[in-house]
C-alpha cells in the first residue's frame, strides 16, 4: 500500500472513477432501485477503503472489489427482508420499477425483473452475473468462492424458474 495518505486518497479516487459504473450495474440488478443501488455502491467503496489493507493480491483487485459489492448487495437484501420492506408481490415489484425515474424499460422488462426478483438471492446473483454480465463460470467461481458445477446448477434452476414465472403471467 502507498505510505503517503494523500497518495492513497488519489489512488482510491481513481479506483472509484474506474469501477463506479460497473459496480453500480451489478448492484442495481440485485437491488432494483436506483437510490438503493447508489447507497449500496457507496457502502461498497467505504468498506473497500476501510479494508484496503486486507487486499493480498491473491486475486485481481476488481474481483476483490466485486466480491465486496456482491456481499453488500446481499446484506442489503437481507436487511430489507428482515424489515419486511421487500414484497414478492408482483404488483409491488412492478410498481417500484415503473415508478423509478431511472428505469427506462418496458412492461416486458419489468416482468423479467419481477421474475428475477422472485428468485432466491444466490440464484438471482448468479443469473445476473451470467445473463447480463456474461461472466464465465470460472470467473464467478473465483468471485463467489464456490464450484463451477454449483453455479451452473444455480443458473439452470434460475432460468427454469424465470421461464415458469413468465409463462404464468402471460
Amino acid at each position: 500500500m502507498l505510505a503517503d495518505p494523500q497518495q492513497q486518497h488519489k489512488a482510491f479516487a481513481l479506483v472509484v472513477h474506474q469501477y463506479s459504473e460497473q459496480l453500480y450495474w451489478k448492484i442495481r440488478r440485485m437491488v432494483l432501485s436506483h437510490d438503493d443501488a447508489n447507497d449500496v455502491l457507496q457502502n461498497t467503496f467505504i468498506k473497500a477503503w476501510n479494508k484496503r489493507s486486507t487486499f493480498q493480491n491473491k486475486s485481481k483487485f476488481s474481483t476483490w472489489l466485486f466480491r465486496i459489492a456482491i456481499n453488500e448487495s446481499l446484506d442489503f437484501l437481507r436487511r430489507q427482508k428482515q424489515a419486511q420492506q421487500v414484497s414478492a408481490d408482483d404488483e409491488a415489484v412492478s410498481a417500484k420499477l415503473l415508478a423509478d425515474e431511472y428505469f427506462d424499460g418496458s412492461r416486458a422488462e419489468a416482468l423479467l425483473q419481477q421474475a428475477i426478483a422472485s428468485l432466491p438471492d444466490v440464484q438471482r446473483m448468479v443469473f445476473n452475473l451470467r445473463y447480463y454480465d456474461e461472466m464465465k463460470y470460472s470467473e464467478m467461481s473465483q468471485l463467489l468462492d464456490t464450484s463451477e458445477g454449483a453455479l451452473k446448477a444455480s443458473y439452470h434452476l434460475a432460468v427454469k424458474k424465470i421461464k415458469a414465472y413468465i409463462e404464468r403471467r402471460e
